[in-house]
């Protein structure tokens, strides 16, 4: 590949890396200014910068023409993962611009732009070396983000937890990828397919499979790989813990499902009720079970909303792997909808946690009593995310759920054999319904404190929140307006079958 035709793939990475750069030095010069005032100039940019790397995407000849390029790929399909996650990105940006939890207004800017450029590189790796590099990228941002209020110890100790785990991880992807390259001799997934296609389910490549799944068992917050997500959710500042929610999840689920579809394929193995076959199919499938279990049963006792939201991530996780288990088209297009929906909503709870805790301090049940008389806005957007979150009709939520569940019982075709994960997969999703009805119980039922005022939610806050709650909303309304150009793309990017 000649460097100008690599700079032309990379040029929307490009862009947003040059805006890190000006966050920086914008802020640097505005060190005397009103904080909040240089909070609104570094989200500019950085929004400024987001914006042109999709209107690039969009507009540039021949950009996303569905070539491979080695160790990037640009097809429709990434191009669709890459925007998804700018967006996100912007609206991480959108709701921190009322925050004042740190003067290093530049650096925590730069930081969620680098971030994003990680998690694109990340949507993109084609190569088992640049899926690494890309997951490290993303990993160090998202840990210093974590820590970013200083003036919170819980922030440090939810780093500490963050880095730790994340470290632990890396270890475990390192050692998997290095013994899949050990067994084909190649770095690119589809290369490794090609060498390993009917080779069977040799000794070393299942534990390389294993140590795969675990490694990105972190990265998603899957259980029992799911400790540091509860404390680095409670502890990280509201904006960071959206973005760790959000994109990351978004850019690691589609590299989760490429990895297992593209370099695994022919040792799938079968998760199908009776039928059952060694393969990384089964050892997904009880992953996802347990992740279900572990977050609803955990979310049900929590008085913490950042922990109710942490565990019903673990819940959703496991939701998104049994579109993983169904391993095709239908499947990764539901997966992809999922993740996006569901990244949306979550950044739209934290930007109402937000809020909260701006107007009590604290982020506790018993702070969202009377919200709907104190923050109508922010109390009925809270409604829309909620039953999102719990499946509810007509919301982008309840489609998530469907879809992935059909695809799930197509994938198990001819005998249905994925009907008892479906089964349970709805059963236990049930008991999201009494956590999230108990937020809102607080939001519609209870009576604020005594003496309490209403809270002052900035303008630009509502607005922010309206967006995020209309999407929610006509997502879910209308599924086709993702579902239609992601089924496109896969078709192109080859996945369907």
């Amino acid at each position: 590949m000649k460097y100008l035709d690599l700079l032309r793939i990379t040029v929307p990475e490009t862009i947003v890396v040059v805006c890190a750069l000006a966050t920086l030095l914008a802020d640097s010069t505005m060190r005397r200014l009103e904080l909040r005032f240089r909070f609104m100039i570094g989200g500019m940019i950085a929004c400024a910068g987001c914006a042109a790397a999709i209107a690039w995407m969009l507009l540039a000849p021949g950009y996303g023409g569905g070539a491979q390029q080695g160790m990037l790929s640009v097809d429709p399909l990434v191009q669709f993962v890459k925007i998804a996650i700018l967006v996100l990105t912007v609206f991480t940006v959108l709701i921190s611009l009322e925050s004042d939890f740190t003067e290093h207004v530049g650096e925590y800017f730069a930081l969620i732009l680098l971030g994003a450029v990680g998690m694109m590189f990340l949507a993109g790796s084609e190569d088992i070396l640049m899926l690494f590099i890309s997951l490290e990228l993303t990993s160090l941002s998202l840990y210093i983000l974590a820590a970013f209020n200083k003036r919170n110890v819980k922030s440090a100790e939810a780093a500490l937890k963050y880095f730790l785990f994340g470290g632990m991880s890396a270890a475990f992807t390192l050692f998997g990828l290095s013994l899949i390259y050990g067994l084909s001799g190649q770095t690119n997934l589809r290369a490794i397919a090609a060498v390993m296609a009917g080779k069977g389910l040799d000794p070393l490549l299942a534990v390389a499979m294993v140590m795969v799944v675990i490694g990105f068992g972190f990265k998603v917050a899957a259980a029992p790989f799911h400790l540091w997500a509860p404390d680095a959710y409670q502890g990280a500042p509201t904006p960071s813990a959206a973005f760790i929610a959000s994109g990351s999840k978004v850019a690691s689920f589609f590299v989760f499902a490429k990895v297992m579809t593209i370099a695994f394929a022919g040792v799938e193995g079968s998760g199908a009720f009776r039928h059952g076959a060694p393969g990384w199919v089964p050892v997904i499938a009880a992953v996802a079970v347990l992740s279900m279990l572990a977050g609803n049963l955990a979310a049900i006792v929590q008085t913490s909303v950042r922990r109710l939201l942490a565990y019903s991530a673990i819940a959703h996780a496991g939701t998104m792997l049994v579109a993983v288990v169904a391993h095709n088209g239908q499947s990764l297009a539901s997966l992809i909808y999922y993740a996006v929906t569901y990244a949306l909503t979550v950044i739209g709870a934290f930007g109402v946690v937000a809020v909260v805790e701006r107007g009590t301090g604290n982020e506790r049940l018993e702070g969202f009593a009377g919200l709907s008389r104190r923050a109508p806005v922010a109390a009925f957007c809270m409604l829309i995310f909620m039953l999102s979150l719990a499946g509810i009709p007509p919301l982008a939520g309840f489609f998530g759920k469907f879809y992935v569940f059909a695809a799930a019982l197509n994938g198990g075709a001819p005998h249905l054999g994925l009907l008892w994960l479906v089964a349970l997969a709805v059963g236990i999703s049930a008991l999201s319904l009494y956590y999230y009805l108990q937020v809102l119980k607080q939001v519609y039922v209870a009576d604020p404190p005594q003496g309490s005022a209403a809270f002052h939610t900035p303008i630009l806050s509502q607005i922010v929140l309206i967006v995020l709650a209309a999407s929610v909303v006509v997502l879910g309304c209308d599924p086709t307006l993702i579902l239609s150009p992601l089924e496109r793309a896969i078709q192109i990017a080859g996945f369907s079958r």
